[in-house]
């Protein structure tokens, strides 16, 4: 199927080819009619992706400062892969779709197939979609008035905060496509409107649609105008639908305003504020956030949770359906914001008139109509097959994401494994990341690897909840995997998988089970090891990981989807104690460290114990300053010392190691992936004994249970 997609290194806007996606739990497959391109929003990423690193970096400070620390820590060459890999990644754009319910997934009530239907959904051909940010359309409402919807439920969103009560002055600044809707829907509340823009085409709309105007481009005084329209008292609101850098339109809301007036931004302005504007008339300043409450919720959106509407009036989906209602009734006018109209396959010319004329509005993408039921592959060929020596690792690889995608499927790209099937979700990033690395095809159909008799390898790179059913579903089909940490979340999991690696051995399939451990493969780690194993003395370590602090609403931090990030980091230290030890770990205690108002487990210290006497301490803290190296561990062990910093630098006093240094990083994932292919492909030993990944993630889980309290 065809997807727009968007490259922000050189702002190249392309219609892809990628395997349709799934039916997700909680969601609807949508077979797109007609899409609605944001004149806004996407006009600002294409726009983006155009401009030179410099300006990139100008109109992103924030960002600038993480890459200066992580250059400081990191080295310069892994910095820049980071920053160019996070760049190359295509963005899928759109979020204004209307089409036909091809499929509704589990746990979804309330719709079915044949509905035609509205959502946030991407431009492309069939889209998925979770329940709540779907909504249906009205009989009698066109599609091509529909697909105003999400922008229109923005704009009510605005609204919405500012409360305008019958009679109230209004003014809007900035009569874009979000602007002029925002002015119909004020006129249909009561509330009378005085509309600011510089496009007297764009005004002439606004006096259409029953507001007064004031055209900037002409010098009029966008105050003095307010005064007269406000009868002397001052407007009652404004809301600010303007996209510009400058501070201007704030400080002139606020001087419009009465006293106690409100101000709300929906769209961009620069945030130079100034106190006295606001503190002299007690005025209210609010940011909405796009389409209503639920919006960035995890639970909501992709959990399906709705809330009680006893207690939250207005969702995305009722600002939807709010807005839907208001088309069937007539009183939102939606012809005079239709611009332009491409077939999806000319969304390049789409977007490049969109960037040359600045007065465009609602420009229409439409979509090939199928007379009979239309059947969208979810399998994409990507090179020709290549044929597979005897012995040779045939590798299909599950997710396709951030890390997966810039580390650690390039690792094996380079180990000469034949690489046949590369799976994601939406199919966007195993389709990129497959014709960049040489993947002979691409799908979204997961569970079609598992049952492929070439395939005899799995890399699963997906989120952490997936891991273990993953891992069984690989051993079940007599697969060797590889699996990238954490192995499992819970004890129940862990049994899971000990289950499945049994019955496997015991049909004589024997399959190899890897967890991406790379630490210990890092080519410093390997010379201290050689060095601690010349003494038969026990050994003292220290493990310190400045982790840094993320949000804690990230899925990392969420129990039942990350695992939290004791498990799923902290495992790579207490492994790496394991493997210098030498010894099985003979008891474990940990405690953490809550943060004030934080409910997230991410501070704590690890003790371990080993059977030759050996003891180990992990700390993981989140609380340090990112400027200072990741990663530091120290080795007491026979009156040596050895200190490792970060991957970069091994010290050895009063040892003999040479003392040894690098410009750049090296975590060891290129040797732990050639580990694995090379045992897979020659039939050796695994690179880490099973008993030994199993008694690693059984520690970890300990220890989280211990920090977080059960």
């Amino acid at each position: 199927m065809k997807k727009i997609l968007q490259n922000l290194s050189n702002g190249t806007t392309s219609v892809a080819d990628v395997p349709a996606p799934r039916t997700k739990h909680g969601c609807l497959l949508i077979q797109t009619e007609v899409s609605l391109i944001s004149a806004g929003t996407e006009r600002m990423l294409v726009d983006f992706g155009r401009s030179s690193y410099l300006d990139k970096a100008r109109q992103q400070p924030e960002k600038v400062k993480m890459v200066l620390d992580k250059i400081k820590t990191d080295g310069l060459l892994p910095t820049i892969d980071a920053v160019r890999s996070k760049l190359d990644q295509p963005i899928p754009m759109g979020y204004s779709n209307v089409g036909k319910v091809l499929e509704v997934g589990q746990g979804v009530d309330g719709f079915r197939p044949g509905d035609i239907v509205v959502s946030n959904g991407h431009h492309a051909e069939v889209v998925c979609v979770p329940k709540n940010l779907c909504a249906k359309v009205p009989a009698g409402v066109s599609a091509d008035d529909a697909v105003f919807t999400v922008v229109g439920a923005i704009a009510l969103q605005g609204i919405r905060i500012a409360q305008p009560n019958l009679g109230e002055c209004v003014v809007v600044t900035g009569l874009g496509l979000i602007g002029l809707m925002a002015v119909q829907l004020l006129r249909a509340q009561g509330c009378r409107v005085l509309g600011l823009d510089f496009d007297e085409a764009k005004l002439e709309l606004a006096r259409s649609y029953g507001a007064e105007v004031v055209n900037l481009a002409e010098g009029e005084d966008p105050i003095a105008a307010a005064e007269r329209f406000s009868r002397g008292r001052g407007v009652d609101a404004v809301l600010v639908t303007a996209s510009t850098k400058s501070s201007d339109p704030i400080h002139q809301a606020a001087t419009m305003c009465r006293k106690r007036g409100r101000i709300v931004l929906v769209g961009v302005t620069g945030l130079e504020l100034n106190r006295s504007d606001f503190y002299e008339k007690e005025l209210s300043f609010q940011v909405s956030c796009s389409y209503g409450p639920g919006r960035y919720d995890p639970t909501y959106e992709e959990g399906g949770q709705d809330y009680p509407v006893g207690f939250v009036r207005w969702t995305e989906q009722r600002n939807f359906e709010a807005v839907l209602d208001m088309v069937a009734a007539g009183q939102i006018n939606l012809e005079g914001l239709k611009s332009a109209q491409f077939e999806i396959g000319a969304a390049p010319d789409a977007y490049d008139l969109l960037l040359s004329d600045k007065r465009g509005l609602g420009v229409l993408l439409t979509y090939p109509s199928h007379d009979k039921e239309a059947v969208f592959p979810r399998r994409l060929t990507l090179t020709a097959p290549s044929k597979a020596g005897t012995g040779r690792a045939v590798v299909a690889a599950i997710g396709a994401g951030n890390y997966a995608g810039r580390v650690l499927l390039p690792a094996f790209a380079g180990t000469g494994a034949r690489l046949k099937t590369i799976a994601s979700a939406g199919g966007v990033t195993g389709t990129h990341y497959g014709k960049k690395l040489g993947f002979e095809e691409t799908t979204t159909d997961t569970e079609s690897i598992f049952s492929d008799q070439e395939i005899n390898a799995v890399i699963i790179g997906t989120q952490h909840n997936s891991h273990a059913g993953f891992v069984v579903a690989a051993l079940e089909a007599g697969k060797h995997v590889f699996v990238e940490k954490p192995l499992a979340l819970t004890k129940d999991e862990l049994d899971r998988i000990e289950a499945a690696y049994s019955q496997a051995a015991a049909n004589g399939s024997a399959p190899m089970v890897m967890v991406g451990f790379n630490r210990r493969f890092a080519p410093l780690v390997t010379k201290l090891k050689k060095a601690v194993d010349q003494s038969a003395e026990p050994m003292s370590l220290v493990y310190t990981c400045n982790a840094g602090a993320i949000p804690a609403d990230s899925w990392v931090q969420d129990p039942a989807r990350g695992g939290g990030r004791i498990i799923g980091e902290a495992c790579h230290f207490i492994d790496i104690a394991r493997f210098l030890a030498g010894a099985q770990i003979a008891s474990v205690s940990a405690a953490g460290m809550q943060r004030p108002g934080s409910d997230s487990h991410d501070t704590g210290s690890i003790t371990l114990s080993f059977e030759n006497g050996s003891i180990a301490t992990v700390h993981y803290f989140s609380n340090g300053d990112r400027a200072v190296a990741k990663e530091r561990l120290e080795v007491f062990q026979g009156g040596r010392i050895f200190q490792l910093d970060n991957f970069r630098r091994l010290k050895g006093y009063g040892a003999s190691v040479a003392n040894g240094g690098s410009y750049r990083q090296d975590k060891g994932q290129t040797q732990c992936c050639r580990a694995f292919i090379d045992a897979v492909s020659e039939g050796g030993q695994p690179p880490i004994a099973f008993e030994e990944l199993m008694e690693v993630s059984r520690t970890c889980i300990r220890a989280n249970d211990m920090i977080v309290g059960r």
